[in-house]
């Protein structure tokens, strides 16, 4: 399974980025690889609408099952929907405690976006 989480940096050590569709960018965790990519999301840093349908659509094409992340809207979050994600909110500190958060079975998957759009 391949879980996305979203980051300021490049590392398992980085900081988890609370936001989804302006995050800086996609850690994708493999599992059954236990190893990782990241892919930049810099294209919707200064988008002035369609940040998380874009970063919804790059991650949906990864083949990603899972989303990590500290908020989502509801364009982003209906998309995420259709493509089979789902998403996990997480106040976590970093992208490992996120991860470590989900392998322990410590996180509710969300059932609606949990910010209005265009939250920054």
């Amino acid at each position: 399974m391949k879980i996305a989480i979203t980051t300021s940096g490049n590392s398992l050590d980085s900081a988890l980025d609370q936001r989804f569709g302006r995050a800086a960018s996609f850690l994708i965790y493999d599992q059954e690889q236990q190893s990782f990519t990241v892919i930049d999301n810099k294209q919707n840093l200064s988008a002035a609408q369609g940040a998380g349908i874009q970063a919804a659509e790059t991650i949906a094409g990864q083949g990603v099952e899972v989303l990590l992340t500290g908020h989502c809207g509801p364009k982003a979050f209906r998309v995420l929907q259709a493509a089979g994600i789902k998403v996990y909110n997480t106040a976590a500190k970093t992208v490992q405690e996120a991860l470590d958060l989900f392998r322990q079975n410590k996180l509710k998957e969300a059932e609606t976006a949990d910010v209005e759009g265009h939250w920054s």
